[in-house]
């Protein structure tokens, strides 16, 4: 069995994406997740065929019970994916953001610190948005590696905040780390809340599609398993005390992805007709307009470069939806 990981929210989305490709590398893999309305249980069921899976239901921001772990473990790898990441969530009730991605963090930091300072070989690993780069609206280029943070959102907020907090770690501390900064995610599993689960379950039940604005809205979608398989790689050979943007080619507004949808799904099931599927909502406050990030570091330094054709896992993603 190879070395020890600690993940948290690994029971998330991304997470459990995250912990499953871990568990196929052989690693021993301590999953940490407080099981919020985010979380999929099933994953539980998922996970249970592997003798290297440890679950532990912990709050990060329960710093007793972090710190048993970390003692318990000694992990070389820190993966922290535990977060709250609705946005809209964080326009209503921004405090639980604020204790579990700042303060939750915090924890973490302190506890692999506790080990680093004992000279035991520790990496965190801090997951993070593209969103911390802000709205790119009225700029042309890609946000790169070492831009400066413009949040938001307090989600977005959060997160930056998060990121400086680890960044200063290694600067004061000496604690190894590295950031990942992923475009949206998209595949099975994910929570019914997020955009693409909506449109697919209101497509299906003939409901109309609620979207921000005029839906021009323009984002990057990167697939979970890319994803996934590239934060691994940047624990495992990214260069010490850097980040690395994961993002793809797939540059598409809102509107598109509704449609886009709609043409895969009409082929197998009857919709309603396609100029009466989406509803213009009032547009949220703060809503950024533009993400778009440059990830030619992934590619440089790591050959990482997404395998998933956008198409093909679009379909599976909606074929696994149509099935649950």
């Amino acid at each position: 069995m190879k070395d020890k990981c600690i993940v948290t929210g690994g029971m998330g989305f991304i997470g459990s994406a995250v912990v499953e490709n871990l568990l196929n590398l052989k690693f021993k893999v301590i999953n940490i997740d407080k099981l919020t309305y985010a979380a999929n249980r099933d994953n539980l069921k998922r996970f249970k065929i592997y003798k290297n899976h440890f679950f532990y239901k912990i709050d990060i921001t329960d710093q007793k019970k972090i710190s048993y772990i970390f003692k318990k473990y000694k992990p070389k790898y820190v993966f922290n994916l535990a977060a709250e990441s609705h946005v809209d969530n964080s326009i209503n009730e921004p405090k639980s953001f604020i204790n579990t991605n700042i303060l939750g963090t915090y924890n973490l930091l302190v506890e692999a610190n506790k080990l680093h300072l004992k000279k035991y070989d520790i990496k965190f690993v801090q997951i993070s948005t593209d969103e911390v780069y802000g709205d790119l609206y009225k700029k042309k280029t890609p946000s790169k590696e070492g831009d400066p943070y413009i949040p938001s959102s307090p989600y977005s907020a959060s997160k930056a905040s998060a990121d400086h907090l680890v960044r200063s770690w290694s600067r004061t501390y000496g604690l190894k780390y590295n950031i990942t900064c992923s475009a949206n995610n998209y595949g099975p599993y994910q929570n019914k809340e997020k955009l693409i689960p909506v449109i697919i379950k209101n497509l299906l039940n003939k409901r109309k599609i609620p979207i921000y604005g005029n839906g021009l809205q323009k984002r990057n979608w990167v697939y979970v398993e890319d994803n996934a398989e590239a934060i691994i790689k940047v624990a495992l050979n990214g260069k010490i005390n850097s980040t690395y943007n994961i993002a793809t080619n797939n540059e598409h507004t809102n509107k598109y992805m509704v449609e886009k949808i709609y043409d895969i799904l009409s082929k197998k099931f009857s919709l309603n007709k396609k100029s009466k599927i989406i509803k213009n909502v009032k547009d949220r406050p703060g809503h950024d307009i533009v993400y778009k990030i440059n990830f030619d570091k992934i590619q440089k330094d790591l050959q990482w470069k997404p395998k998933i054709n956008f198409e093909n896992s679009l379909k599976k993603t909606i074929e696994w939806y149509t099935k649950k």
